[in-house]
């Protein structure tokens, strides 16, 4: 293995003196059967037992693989569990840092090293995400001619992030978020194991339950907050590490929110359903985990403008007036005063009456339209102010409604391929059962009937 991330040096200093490295580096796991989770992607035959050596390769050797998942759940383990099991040689690059003539260097050793002397090398990419398009052209050749075997890691979601030709000549393997039953295995061991903790403190139960509520499925925070709780106890001289001792050490839990990547997407869709749902305490959850990840406010008010006309609409008419004050008070005031604004404007959407009628009433229009449902319009609708309308019978038998009792004229409106069609089909919730049962005497209005109820 050649000097990379994972150095002989740092490796030198940790055999010398191990508590110099953090607790998650400690127990980093040697071997693929140490790995917390990810069972899925570690039974026999697989491609990462593949490429350590386990199983044939020939002319079915281990093929490139992507690895997709939030921080913290292993893809740099998996890497590193490689770079200590494998024959091959192993280097690694980092997206953040390197660029394309890094990645030329690497590529040009590799064929080297195959073509002198039989060597094959595993390329470990961190953060593939982060290189251009360029950057990552720049891979093709050495993947589809296995001149290396790529491992690339990455936090977004590769279908947007990610170049399809390199995805196509890759496997993509999807770590799964780690369980509870996963982090409680791994922090147990931590605390026994002499790589860890050494069995130099216990861990309460209640601090357990803290420690996972607070990881977030991330088995680096979970260590690093248990490595925070331990060093608090032994200063204090204490033998357990209490629920106290542990919210002293641990001040607050990072936000799991990448407002770069598609989480962004996922947490401002929870938000949404949330406030269609009806669900106060959820949208509130919601809300503040993107104000807290440094979302930006106008982002989140236009969101709950939408929302207030998508699955408000009709039911609360003054929800979409809330919202549009919501939204040019934050734009006047911004944070942190404007989560206050905006928890408002939420609260409001999320208790408020629900129907998207309107909503399903423009987007049936617009079907129609677009299936090609037009037609002229109505020659008594047609512009008569110019010379000549009248010969053409342009605007000739309009009703004028103001002339009429009730202001409404039983005449014709919509182009004959869509007369009598009905888009709007107002729900009963909230003040859309008032315009519901405006709409259907207006109709009847329209039609030249007796509206509902008239003569009762």
């Amino acid at each position: 293995m050649e000097p990379d991330l994972f150095t002989a040096a740092a490796e030198d200093r940790q055999e010398k003196d191990p508590a110099s490295s953090p607790l998650a580096v400690r127990m980093r796991p040697r071997t693929l059967d140490e790995v917390v989770g990810q069972g899925h992607l570690l039974k026999p035959g697989s491609p990462l037992r593949r490429l350590v050596g386990e199983g044939s390769g020939g002319p079915a050797g281990p093929s490139s693989v992507i690895l997709w998942g939030p921080p913290g759940i292993g893809k740099t383990t998996l890497a590193y569990v490689v770079s200590q099991a494998t024959n091959k040689r192993f280097v690694e690059l980092s997206a953040i840092t390197a660029g394309v003539k890094e990645v030329r260097a690497v590529i040009d050793s590799a064929r080297r090293a195959s073509g002198g002397y039989g060597k094959e090398t595993v390329l470990f990419l961190d953060e593939i995400h982060r290189f251009s398009k360029a950057q990552q052209d720049s891979l093709l050749p050495a993947v589809e001619n296995r001149w290396v075997t790529l491992i690339a890691a990455t936090t977004e979601n590769p279908y947007f992030s990610i170049i399809s030709p390199l995805l196509s000549r890759s496997l993509l393997l999807t770590l799964q978020g780690l369980t509870d039953d996963d982090l409680r295995g791994l922090l147990r061991r931590a605390l026994t194991d002499e790589r860890g903790l050494g069995g130099a403190v216990t861990l309460s139960e209640d601090a357990e339950g803290h420690l996972l509520r607070i990881a977030g499925g991330d088995a680096r925070r979970a260590l690093t907050a248990l490595e925070a709780g331990a060093g608090s106890a032994i200063a204090k001289g204490e033998a357990e590490i209490t629920l106290e001792t542990l919210e002293d050490s641990v001040d607050r839990a990072a936000v799991k929110y990448d407002r770069d990547g598609d989480q962004h997407y996922d947490v401002a869709s929870a938000l949404i359903k949330s406030i269609r749902g009806s669900d106060v305490d959820a949208t509130l959850h919601y809300l503040a985990r993107m104000i807290e990840a440094g979302e930006d406010p106008r982002f989140i008010a236009r969101r709950l403008m939408i929302s207030a006309s998508e699955d408000i609409g009709m039911a609360d008419p003054t929800a979409l007036q809330t919202a549009v004050a919501g939204a040019q008070a934050v734009a006047l005031i911004g944070f942190p005063e404007a989560r206050i604004v905006l928890g408002q404007v939420a609260v409001a959407l999320a208790l408020a009456p629900k129907s998207n009628a309107a909503y399903l009433a423009i987007d049936a229009a617009l079907a129609d339209v677009r299936a090609g449902l037009a037609g002229p319009v109505p020659p008594h609708l047609r512009d008569g102010h110019y010379k000549g309308a009248e010969k053409l019978g342009h605007a000739q038998g309009y009703l004028y409604p103001h002339d009429l009792p009730g202001g409404i004229a039983a005449q014709q409106y919509a182009p004959d391929a869509i007369h009598g069609k009905r888009y709007y089909e107002p729900t009963r919730y909230g003040a859309e059962a008032r315009y519901a049962d405006v709409a259907e005497r207006v109709r009847a209005r329209l039609r030249g009937e007796s509206p509902p109820g008239a003569g009762e």
